[in-house]
């Protein structure tokens, strides 16, 4: 859906990094902030508006049957041909995405981001094929593995995350991908992805990584060596908790097996969906910016709480794999746990249910607050945490962040005088 180095026909290639010219006409590469908003707007895509407007369709016309015959026997990559293959609005933010990524072939869209990560899986792997997938992973993507995958023949051997370089004595015969998530959605151990990388890259199997943390803004998969970066875009893509959808930006070895699965899978994102993501990643910069510094500073604040054991923050130096962290990103985001000092489920529902600024459900990303309660020890096989209490996860929106921590003053005291 969105390949960057065609034109709209398909032909030109164009530079796989972005640049613009000065006033003297030299070329210079142009920040994320600006990519963000300037991405995938092509002219011929937006017509002289800001936005490329939302095409509706399923059937396209031809002129004749000579032209409906012509059309289904060339790549169909960025041209009309049938509403399953995409318009300009579907490819606008496709290609928005993979000009995030540099160094990618082109990105694919989805209705979820779950749907992406099974598009991604079912295109690198067969029946016979075994998959190294991290201990730390969504659950949904550990249910994928030991349900549709292993109906289809696909084994699944589950890895410590913080595994490094010591991927490469894992890796057999039948190994053919290894699926990353850096850091994990409940626990938040940061990987080391260019060690795993390099491992898997000398024994030609397939890396994939659920990005979605830390997006293509504070960690450039595809520059690390990764083959297949997975976005669920519902989050900071979106960022407006109303509309469900997901990507994959892939290599070009990988990308036409990718567009293949999807296509014979029937995978295609509705134009009204498309549109709400391109209108969600114009503000991406800004709104993960607000993420990023107050949640690090609910989170500095947590660390000094009696109630609290442990912050689970990449950005701290207490949290498992912080010095890869302080290599490989350029930044962090909303979302992390932290682990409570002794208590029960009353304890921590207490916390939870009386806060007035955080609501209660699943999905980060957006721009409100959440809390939830998380048993990371249930989603484990490779592991298993070893935590002083209760586990809680935030996803910190863009509330002022001194009410975001009165409320959770306030949650805390309910927690201590809950437990005991």
């Amino acid at each position: 859906m969105g390949r960057r180095f065609d034109d709209a026909e398909g032909n030109r290639p164009v530079s796989a990094d972005r640049l613009d010219d000065d006033h003297e006409g030299n070329h210079k590469p142009i920040g994320d902030a600006t990519r963000v908003v300037t991405a995938g707007r092509r002219p011929e895509w937006t017509q002289g508006v800001v936005n490329p407007p939302v095409w509706r369709a399923s059937t396209h016309l031809y002129d004749t049957v000579g032209d409906l015959r012509a059309a289904g026997g060339r790549d169909t990559h960025h041209r009309l041909f049938y509403g399953r293959r995409g318009a300009p609005t579907q490819w606008s933010l496709a290609e928005a995405l993979t000009e995030l990524e540099p160094g990618a072939e082109a990105t694919f869209l989805y209705p979820s981001g779950v749907a992406a990560i099974a598009a991604a899986l079912l295109s690198v792997l067969s029946p016979g094929d075994e998959l190294l997938l991290t201990d730390s992973a969504y659950d949904p993507t550990r249910s994928m593995a030991t349900g549709l995958l292993k109906r289809f023949g696909i084994s699944t051997r589950f890895y410590d995350p913080l595994i490094g370089a010591g991927i490469a004595d894992l890796i057999g015969e039948r190994t053919r991908a290894i699926f990353m998530e850096s850091p994990g959605s409940l626990t938040f151990e940061v990987q080391d992805v260019p060690a795993i990388v390099a491992a898997a890259k000398a024994r030609g199997v397939t890396t994939l990584l659920d990005n979605t943390w830390a997006t293509p803004l504070h960690f450039r998969a595809i520059e690390q060596g990764v083959d297949l970066s997975i976005l669920a875009c519902t989050k900071y893509i979106v960022g407006h908790s109303d509309v469900m959808l997901g990507s994959v930006t892939a290599t070009a070895p990988h990308w036409r097996k990718l567009r293949e699965t999807s296509f014979q899978l029937g995978q295609v994102v509705s134009p009204d969906d498309a549109w709400l993501g391109s209108r969600g990643l114009r503000t991406m910069a800004v709104r993960l910016a607000h993420h990023q510094a107050s949640a690090l500073k609910i989170a500095q604040w947590l660390e000094g709480r009696p109630e609290v054991d442990r912050v689970l923050h990449p950005a701290l130096p207490s949290c498992p794999g912080h010095g890869i962290f302080t290599r490989d990103f350029r930044g962090s985001s909303g979302l992390f746990s932290f682990v409570l000092v002794g208590g029960g489920e009353a304890a921590r529902s207490a916390l939870i249910d009386g806060l007035r600024h955080f609501g209660i459900g699943y999905s980060w990303g957006g721009f409100e607050s959440l809390a939830i309660p998380v048993d990371p020890g249930n989603y484990r096989t490779a592991t298993r945490p070893d935590f002083a209490g209760p586990v809680v996860r935030l996803q910190i929106g863009l509330e002022d962040s001194d009410d975001l921590i009165a409320d959770l003053a306030a949650g805390l005291e309910r927690f201590a005088a809950v437990r005991g």
